[in-house]
C-alpha cells in the first residue's frame, strides 16, 4: 500500500487528490511539522530535503509533488502512454509548480504574469473541457489544484476569465477532488 506523508495545509492535498482520482489505497501519514517530525531521521530517509509531501510505494521513495503526480499517472493512471502524451503531461506538471504557482501566489510577480497566464488558461479552456483535451488527467490535478487555492487563499477576481471559473466548478465538484480537499487540515 502506498504511504503518503503530508501535512496540515501542504502541497499533500494535491498528491491526495490524484491517488482518490485513480481510486487507490493509500496510508496518510500527517507530520506535525510544528513539532519538527519532518526532521527526524526516520523521515530524513524517505526525502532528505525534509518537505512533504512524500510518497513509499514499494521500495520507491519519491518526493516532490509533481514527481510523484507523473509517477502515479505512469504506474497507476495512464501507463499506455506515448513519450509525446507523457511529456504534455510533464508539461503541465512543471508549468503549476513552476511557472502557474509562482505567478499566482508571489505577489510580487502577480500582476505582471496572473493576465498572461490566466488570459492564456481560459483560451485553451474556452476550446475544450480540460487542459489536454476531453478527457480529465494528471495535468488537471496539477493545474487545477493550484487554481482551486486561488478563493482559498487569496479571493482574486477571476471574472475577467470565465472558463477558468467554468473549469474550477468543473473539477471542484468531482467526488476525488471533494474528499481530497475535505480533508486537507
Amino acid at each position: 500500500m502506498i504511504k503518503l506523508y503530508g501535512a496540515a495545509r501542504s502541497r499533500a492535498t494535491i498528491v491526495r487528490w490524484y491517488l482518490e482520482e485513480l481510486n487507490l489505497e493509500y496510508e496518510e501519514i500527517n507530520l506535525d511539522m510544528q513539532a519538527g517530525e519532518h526532521r527526524q531521521p526516520a523521515y530524513l530517509e524517505i526525502n532528505p530535503m525534509g518537505k512533504v509531501p512524500a510518497i513509499v510505494d514499494g521500495e520507491l521513495k519519491l518526493w516532490e509533488s509533481g514527481a510523484i503526480l507523473l509517477y502515479l499517472a505512469d504506474k497507476y493512471g495512464q501507463p499506455q502512454q506515448t513519450p509525446a502524451e507523457r511529456a504534455i503531461a510533464a508539461q503541465w506538471v512543471l508549468f503549476a509548480n513552476a511557472t502557474l504557482g509562482p505567478g499566482i501566489f508571489i505577489e510580487a510577480n502577480r500582476e505582471r504574469e496572473m493576465p498572461k497566464l490566466m488570459g492564456a488558461l481560459n483560451g485553451i479552456l474556452s476550446q475544450q473541457p480540460y487542459l489536454t483535451g476531453e478527457e480529465f488527467t494528471v495535468a488537471d490535478v496539477a493545474v487545477g489544484s493550484y487554481l482551486s487555492y486561488i478563493p482559498l487563499m487569496l479571493q482574486l477576481d477571476l471574472s475577467g476569465y470565465p472558463a477558468v471559473e467554468n473549469y474550477m466548478k468543473t473539477i471542484a465538484a468531482r467526488p476525488a477532488f471533494q474528499k481530497a480537499f475535505a480533508n486537507r487540515g
